[in-house]
């Protein structure tokens, strides 16, 4: 990343006289503010803005053309690309200057034009750990993100809704506003999730509709077999036989299988009111 312009801070002091570890590499043309604090080995390129009140963890890169924008709390090992803005103003017609927030875990890579945007009202827009987020993904004011998500080019996340873990996104698909994608569901590209989308199953289309289950990310989480087919068969029950939504959740009722009685609980959850 740094090639020849590379420089370790001398005696810990960064771009204007600020005070990093001296373990940190800052291009000179970065623009830190002198309300951000950055951890041990942290790198960043050229051209790159943090401002404002930015809090970055050890070990994380922030790429060339970066901007970061506080309050932020940024955890270790993330990776930002060039054109990511993180920590702008929400997108929200309410909005009227107040401070947002933004709290992202370790171990994420945002790539190219990967927008995240403050909380309103005193809410966080908070992300989880280990996450992909590819190019051009967008996540909306008070967006909750998990842990182990990806979001392939493209994804759009809007205000309030929720991601639970394990979640996979194909291209262009999008959530709208205040719906809570299920943990290890996988959206298929070009879905649009307009209600939850119960976990563990393969959800497709505009509007998105339960497909199937989601084998393949299951077996990859290394869940049993056993439960994999009790899930095939409450899916079945509940989206693709004749029988009332009703009818389904009585005979599924007592099926003690762990999996299942997660997505029955989700199936019952009334929607977030709007």
């Amino acid at each position: 990343m740094f090639r020849d312009w590379t420089r370790a801070l001398p005696e810990g002091l960064g771009v204007a006289g600020m005070a990093f570890p001296s373990s940190c590499r800052v291009h000179p043309s970065a623009i830190i503010s002198a309300e951000a604090t950055l951890g041990e080995n942290v790198e960043v390129g050229a051209l790159a803005v943090i401002d404002g009140s930015v809090s970055i963890g050890d070990d994380c890169i922030i790429r060339q053309g970066a901007y970061l924008i506080g309050p932020m709390k940024i955890g270790r090992r993330n990776i930002i690309y060039p054109g990511a803005v993180l920590g702008d103003r929400p997108q929200h017609h309410k909005y009227n200057g107040e401070s947002t927030w933004v709290e992202i875990g370790d171990r994420n890579v945002f790539r190219e034009h990967v927008t995240v945007h403050g909380g309103t009202e005193g809410r966080v827009t908070r992300i989880g750990a280990g996450n992909l987020f590819m190019v051009g993904t967008h996540v909306a004011h008070d967006v909750a993100v998990g842990s182990g998500c990806v979001f392939a080019n493209g994804t759009q996340l809007a205000g309030h809704a929720a991601v639970e873990d394990g979640v996979t996104f194909g291209g262009l698909s999008g959530v709208t506003q205040f719906v809570r994608v299920g943990q290890g569901a996988f959206v298929a590209a070009m879905t649009a999730c307009e209600r939850d989308v119960p976990p563990f199953v393969v959800v497709q289309g505009n509007r998105a509709r339960v497909r199937g289950v989601n084998v393949v990310g299951l077996r990859r989480r290394g869940v049993p077999e056993e439960s994999i087919r009790a899930l095939s068969r409450a899916v079945r029950k509940l989206w693709l036989s004749q029988l009332t939504r009703a009818e389904a959740l009585c005979e599924l009722e007592p099926d003690p299988d762990p999996f299942v009685r997660r997505l029955l609980e989700a199936v019952k959850r009334p929607p977030a009111a709007h």
